[in-house]
């Protein structure tokens, strides 16, 4: 496995797009950042090294249905355009591409559902032992980025704040996050909403190594200390929510 080959092929790829789209060149550093931290969540789970290249290979192409998703919809919303996941997929295996990334086809189907399954509220049933392992590394790396991004990137006009601070919680959104359980897409009906959502990408992270970066890099209070929530009540509200992932980041590690 050339790790090196592969990232020289995706810059290749990549260069077919408009990088002065601010979303495609997100979606590039996103890729090589995720690379890095499958790579890392590998290490710290003790994998062999050639499966360690294999978590970073999966975390570089990822998104890789990410770029014709913008350039054909302009959009990154699945729920309006496509699943990106499934179209990665396809990209992959039309006219054997995969074989431009990796030589060998013995990790052919990890690496297919591991992206496949990469986007989805739960994963699939029926992974083998080593598709779930590599699918639940792709899922923690991605959701650590996306914190990242939450923490660095998202939420800095101060209209998309004025936003946020002006919307309320709604029940089953509230409920579920504080039964520890993640939000599923559609259930999202708000901005504040959304804020909970995000934050509850970590009721779906496996590992210990993410919630020892979770917790060093302090994404979460990062992210809810961008808001002042002008209804009393959604405010007690998302302190309680910081409260309980503080506790749960605690538990987990």
């Amino acid at each position: 496995m050339n790790i090196e080959k592969a990232k020289k092929e995706f810059i290749g790829f990549v260069s077919q797009y408009d990088l002065e789209n601010s979303k495609i060149k997100r979606k590039f550093g996103h890729s090589f950042r995720v690379m890095d931290i499958a790579g890392e969540i590998a290490e710290s789970i003790d994998l062999i090294d050639e499966d360690i290249e294999l978590a970073r290979l999966i975390g570089l192409l990822h998104d890789i249905g990410r770029f014709e998703q913008e350039r054909i919809y302009k959009t990154f919303r699945d729920h309006e355009s496509i699943d990106h996941g499934d179209l990665g997929e396809e990209i992959l295996k039309k006219n054997q591409y995969i074989r431009n990334y990796i030589d060998e086809d013995k990790y052919d189907n990890i690496i297919f559902k591991a992206i496949k399954n990469h986007n989805k509220f739960k994963i699939e049933d029926s992974l083998s032992e080593k598709e779930l392992l590599f699918s639940k590394i792709i899922r923690d790396a991605d959701k650590l980025d996306i914190f990242f991004e939450g923490a660095e990137m998202f939420w800095t006009k101060s209209e998309e704040i004025e936003e946020v601070n002006n919307s309320k919680i709604t029940e089953k959104v509230i409920n579920d996050f504080y039964n520890n359980s993640s939000i599923d897409r559609k259930d999202i009906e708000t901005k504040a909403d959304g804020i909970l959502s995000f934050i509850g990408f970590m009721f779906d992270i496996n590992f210990k190594y993410d919630f020892e970066i979770l917790k060093k890099e302090d994404y979460i209070n990062r992210i809810l200390d961008k808001f002042n929530f002008k209804d009393k009540i959604t405010l007690k509200q998302m302190e309680q929510a910081r409260k309980i992932a503080k506790e749960y980041i605690e538990k987990r590690l």
